[in-house]
């Protein structure tokens, strides 16, 4: 499902060249649940700005369902992530005006889904995450947790190839986190493609594979136990 070879992804700072990415190979099969791990500078928020069509990279192919992405013109990677991939964020990036259900539904409208269609769709979405109650309450009427568990619903409620979540329990207390995770392993459970970068060691061990990204390069790569817990960091 995901493919990336040789990827090089270059930044010019003042006079200096600087490789966030250098000669990077990796597959992720449907139905992984693959956890990116690494320190600040390692590379892994970058990785995940490709894997998500946000950014391409300067050398090597991306592959996203056999489809080359790296050389699409913008209009095209935009489709490709309202249509293939559903991100969560540390911060939500919920719209404080808009209720649960409508920041649901937001993304359908890029779609051209019809209203009616779109406030069912999103409503089911909600209710897979436990919110049905909760659905036409604000973001500042929600707990921490019920806005990741928002943020969760408005990633699914497209159907995407992928789920992308970029630290989804960054900001959450210890049990919070746990009920969020415990959400993503059920989507996961479900059929649903999971990519997750994380600095958690805890969230990680509960991933099927650990990749780790040191200086741009991948060190390692393996299925996840309890004894890589100290490497997942």
């Amino acid at each position: 499902m995901i493919c990336l070879r040789s990827v090089v992804k270059q930044y010019r700072m003042g006079g200096q060249l600087l490789y966030a990415l250098e000669g990077v190979d990796l597959s992720i099969e449907r139905n992984e649940l693959v956890a990116i791990v690494g320190t600040s500078g390692s590379g892994k928020s970058t990785m995940m700005n490709i894997v998500g069509c946000l950014d391409r990279p300067t050398g090597g192919e991306y592959r996203l369902n056999g489809i080359d992405v790296g050389s699409m013109s913008g209009d095209d990677l935009a489709r490709v992530r309202n249509r293939e991939i559903g991100f969560v964020f540390q911060s939500f990036h919920l719209l404080p005006r808009e209720s649960a259900l409508d920041n649901v539904a937001r993304p359908l409208i890029y779609r051209g889904v019809p209203l009616r269609e779109r406030l069912t769709l999103a409503a089911a979405a909600l209710s897979r995450v436990g919110l049905r109650d909760r659905m036409h309450h604000r973001p500042n009427e929600l707990s921490g947790g019920q806005r990741q568990r928002v943020a969760i619903a408005r990633a699914l409620v497209g159907e995407p190839s992928i789920l992308l979540a970029d630290e989804p329990t960054g900001n959450l207390d210890s049990a919070t986190s746990r009920e969020i995770m415990d959400l993503i392993l059920d989507v996961h459970a479900q059929g649903q493609t999971v990519v997750l970068v994380t600095h958690e060691p805890e969230i990680a061990e509960q991933c099927g594979r650990i990749v780790r990204l040191r200086d741009g390069h991948i060190v390692s790569d393996v299925v996840a136990t309890k004894d890589l817990i100290g490497a997942a960091e």
